[in-house]
């Protein structure tokens, strides 16, 4: 998926704020990047896929807490419960803080634990909330947002960065052995760099009594413009990494700061996503053997679909042809054949009344149905019957019996109703 990578400045109130973006058509090649105002940042498109900001290093700080058991919802960036643990970091880190908590946006690992100390990150969150306005104020809709270092990158690794007032430095330092890591983001100075990675059995210039085997296997990376002051710094050779690729790579980093105040737009960030998806599904030319595939096998089902429907169509096509074809060898006199069935039930019993045999719409056809199904003891008090039609007058049934008479007339071919203490009876009901 392609990917725009924004990263906010940290004077964003100035006329001349400049935002270093890149874009990166699979998340691993960098294909362009400029640091430009805000109005000069590319458009999004359909194709542009998803925008990506990174929080600074500088603007982020890093804070370790424990968790009481049972503070983690079940789903971490929800509203719900957001609100709950939310106040739990409030308390926790209100010492911890510079700021008032409640001016802070803060943001947990990704996959949290309450068994073992989680990180938390923390910035100003008129700040974020500026960048991001500015930002959506473009037409740029964000999908995610990184921090620029994670603890996994700077894991064995110290970054010497350009800024307008100097070089930068970020690491990871121990001041109390293995186990409390703390990171370091400041000016790169000579003490910084003692306390990051200290020389090989060397002086550090400005630290007296400085001997401290360096950490081995630590990288010493750094942007080309300050490659030749780290090396100076730290006594040793750097790895050049330019500015671009290292936002890429924060890009691709599972943290997400869109957490408490800013989870609700989780919802329109996976549909964006889910469309994104699509959209690259439907014209991505890697995509091209699925969608094919796709099509063939919506083909085959409709089609198969259609044989299905057109074989069950014959079937009852054919049983009609042979209900009518009972009715007319039975009745060869009827003229037209419109309901086979019910027309099969009224000659049937025609016959039955001209040949003197009770039939089942007859009056004492429908008097033996209405007992068979009336509760035991039912007596009407008058009984007409005139046209085909049975009136029955008599005591009130209980809802029960009423529903139940009515349900075995129906199904015995008679239409059954009750009106104001009156049956009514007569043929054409369903069997």
């Amino acid at each position: 998926m392609t990917q725009l990578i924004i990263s906010l400045p940290l004077d964003l109130a100035s006329p001349a704020a400049l935002f270093d973006y890149v874009q990166s058509p699979d998340g691993r090649a960098v294909t362009a990047h400029a640091s430009v105002p805000l109005a000069l940042l590319p458009a999004q498109t359909e194709r542009q896929g998803e925008v990506v900001v990174v929080v600074p290093a500088r603007a982020l700080s890093w804070h370790q807490v424990q968790l009481p058991q049972g503070s983690l919802p079940r789903q971490l960036l929800g509203e719900r419960r957001g609100g709950r643990l939310r106040a739990i970091l409030d308390g926790l880190l209100e010492d911890q803080l510079l700021d008032d908590p409640s001016q802070c946006h803060l943001a947990l690992q990704p996959q949290p634990v309450t068994s073992a100390p989680v990180w938390v990150l923390a910035c100003a969150r008129a700040w974020l909330d500026a960048g991001l306005k500015a930002l959506a104020q473009a037409g740029l809709v964000v999908a995610r947002i990184v921090p620029e270092f994670t603890l996994q990158s700077l894991d064995g690794a110290v970054f010497v960065t350009e800024r307008p007032t100097g070089a930068q430095v970020a690491g990871l330092w121990a001041p109390r052995g293995p186990g409390s890591d703390a990171v370091l983001v400041c000016p790169l100075t000579p003490a910084m760099a003692f306390m990051l990675v200290p020389p090989d059995a060397a002086q550090v210039p400005g630290i007296a009594g400085a001997e401290t085997p360096a950490p081995a296997g630590v990288r010493l990376v750094a942007e080309p413009a300050v490659a030749a002051l780290a090396e100076q710094m730290f006594q040793r050779p750097v790895q050049i990494e330019q500015r671009a690729q290292r936002l890429l790579q924060a890009a691709q980093s599972p943290w997400d700061l869109a957490q408490f105040e800013l989870a609700h737009a989780g919802r329109s960030r996976r549909g964006k996503q889910l469309a994104q998806g699509l959209a690259s599904l439907a014209r991505a030319p890697q995509w091209r053997a699925a969608r094919w595939s796709l099509a063939l096998l919506v083909l085959v089902n409709v089609l198969g679909l259609n044989a299905l429907a057109w074989r069950e169509q014959s079937r009852l096509d054919a049983q009609r042809q042979q209900i009518r074809a009972v009715l007319t060898d039975t009745f060869p006199k009827l003229p037209v054949v419109v309901d086979a069935p019910l027309q099969m039930a009224r000659e049937v019993a025609v016959l039955q009344r001209t040949r003197g045999n009770a039939a089942g719409t007859d009056l004492e056809g429908m008097l033996a149905s209405f007992s068979a199904l009336a509760q035991q003891g039912y007596v009407p008090d008058t009984i007409e019957y005139a046209a085909n039609e049975l009136r029955l007058t008599g005591p009130a049934m209980p809802a029960t019996a009423t529903e139940q008479v009515l349900g075995g007339l129906a199904s015995r071919g008679l239409k059954a109703s009750l009106q104001g203490g009156q049956w009514l009876l007569a043929p054409g009901g369903a069997p």
